[in-house]
């Protein structure tokens, strides 16, 4: 008979083995979930039959343990006799913590959320999902990548969301996935490109480097940086660094263009005109006044300040009080006070009201709230609906967590690093790989990542601009809720695929 020490001595012994155990079912990774269905859609002016890959691809680190789940929707065309010669394009959004559900139903995508085109803000459901002729499915396969902590996307096995939120665990994570989908789907011949809006550019970048110059090197045709933001000196407002107030300066005035507060608009045929006039002014004697701080002239300042009023239509007190640096934020809210409105930073043909006019900055962006509802519900209703995902758990379209936690460090170190940059990966890229072009799709009205900050960078480093196609579109950060942006930024990216091909 075992007496009742010795049975608590065998009870403990065997807890102290069982935790791998228990840990291990704790975190069992259960099989990946795949939906595959049928379609035909007629996308400009051509039908195409295709089929839709939808669900879950697990991908491995390197002993051969799961790491990450990620979500994918894949379109791909039927019946091709030439497949391996067709463009396979990889689809992402930013944040970081975004979902790709603004470029699947707002551009790239076979179904679109359509949207007042004037700049008003969306009812309440029901919201209208419609076929989109605009698609590029009758070039190119397009394949929409949720990464790690958006969509139904999330670590798996022994790791965390942490592992992958980062600039360069992201990239890596990503690179992998679709090294993994060109070798599972015999795609390697094809030419690739990758496309990425907002974040999802300086997601591209670090990709393109990823994929280049490691991974046995998958060369890329091209990118598509749709509002981008590669270089961040030129968008992150910290003491110390001017730059910004030049390259958002544009932006300011097209802002105040569309809201009827530029003091002599008649002066200008044109909003391209006068955004011109901006340019060459923020190149020149701006940035000269800023670079000489305290040594400019009080006669100086004097034609800086009138300058800068008949430009944005800010009052010159302000412009004083602001030491004639404007930052976007109480722009955005400065603008139109005498109105009672703020205007939008994705947007700001956007207007709201608040309760509180008096405050620095606004309380949220009414070009974000006036649009998120929508998509929110046409992408759930999507998914169940159209392609028979039907989960339990929330697909995640926006994750506060993975912004939060995000690693911003690239380089070695934060000294190495400085700002954020992956512009010099892209010159890379086109100097190592000839046939490597880039697509910039910009925003006149895009406060949060202005258009004259992209052709700063697009003119640095090192970057081929021969190779380059720079589009303007009269709307903001998500040019294609804008009905003719959309079309036109549609006929755009095609041209650059098409081009490609000859």
């Amino acid at each position: 008979m075992i007496s009742q020490s010795c049975k608590i001595l065998l009870i403990l012994s065997l807890l102290v083995s069982l935790p791998a155990f228990s840990e291990a079912a704790n975190k069992a990774v259960s099989s990946p979930d795949m939906v595959i269905s049928t379609h035909k859609g007629k996308f400009n002016g051509k039908t195409v039959n295709y089929k839709v890959m939808a669900g879950d691809t697990h991908l491995l680190d390197a002993k051969g343990e799961p790491q990450a789940s990620i979500f994918s929707t894949a379109y791909i065309k039927t019946n091709d006799k030439d497949s391996e010669s067709r463009p396979i394009i990889f689809v992402f959004n930013g944040g970081p913590g975004s979902s790709s559900v603004w470029l699947h139903m707002g551009v790239f995508g076979p179904k679109y959320v359509e949207l007042p085109s004037d700049a008003e803000p969306v009812s309440a459901a029901p919201f209208r999902v419609i076929d989109n002729p605009h698609s590029l499915l009758d070039v190119a396969d397009l394949v929409f990548i949720d990464p790690v902590g958006t969509g139904y996307s999330k670590a798996i096995g022994e790791y965390e969301g942490n592992d992958f939120w980062g600039v360069k665990e992201d990239a890596e994570i990503m690179s992998e996935f679709v090294r993994r989908f060109i070798t599972q789907h015999e795609r390697w011949n094809s030419p690739k490109y990758l496309a990425g809006e907002s974040y999802g550019t300086t997601r591209a970048g670090a990709m393109v480097r990823e994929l280049q110059e490691g991974w046995g090197s998958i060369d890329l045709n091209g990118v598509f940086l749709i509002s981008s933001i590669v270089d961040f000196q030129t968008g992150d407002f910290t003491d110390g660094n001017d730059i910004p107030y030049i390259t958002f300066l544009p932006t300011y005035a097209a802002t105040a263009w569309y809201h009827n507060v530029v003091p002599n608009k008649q002066k200008w045929a044109s909003l391209e005109a006068f955004v011109d006039d901006v340019r060459q002014f923020a190149l020149n004697e701006y940035t000269e006044f800023l670079f000489k701080g305290q040594r400019a002239s009080e006669q100086e300042s004097q034609a800086i300040l009138a300058q800068l009023h008949e430009f944005t239509g800010l009052s010159k007190r302000f412009i004083t009080n602001s030491n004639m640096r404007i930052n976007e934020f109480y722009f955005m809210k400065e603008l139109l006070r005498d109105r009672g409105q703020v205007v939008g930073r994705l947007d700001s043909r956007y207007l709201g009201t608040e309760t509180n006019n008096v405050e620095a900055r606004f309380d949220a962006d009414p070009s974000g709230y006036a649009i998120d509802g929508a998509y929110t519900a046409a992408i759930q209703n999507y998914l169940a609906k159209n392609l028979n995902v039907k989960r339990n758990e929330p697909y995640h379209i926006l994750s506060s967590e993975v912004f939060s936690n995000w690693n911003w460090l690239y380089g070695s170190s934060p000294r190495q690093q400085g700002f954020l940059n992956v512009t010099p990966h892209l010159a890379t890229a086109q100097h190592q790989n000839k046939d490597f072009r880039i697509f910039v799709a910009n925003g006149y009205y895009d406060l949060a990542t202005p258009f004259f900050a992209t052709e700063h960078s697009m003119n640095h480093h090192g970057i081929i601009k021969e190779k380059v196609t720079m589009k303007y579109y009269p709307a903001g950060h998500m040019m294609y809720i804008h009905h003719p942006s959309l079309k036109q930024l549609a006929t755009d990216m095609r041209e650059f695929v098409q081009q490609g091909q000859n």
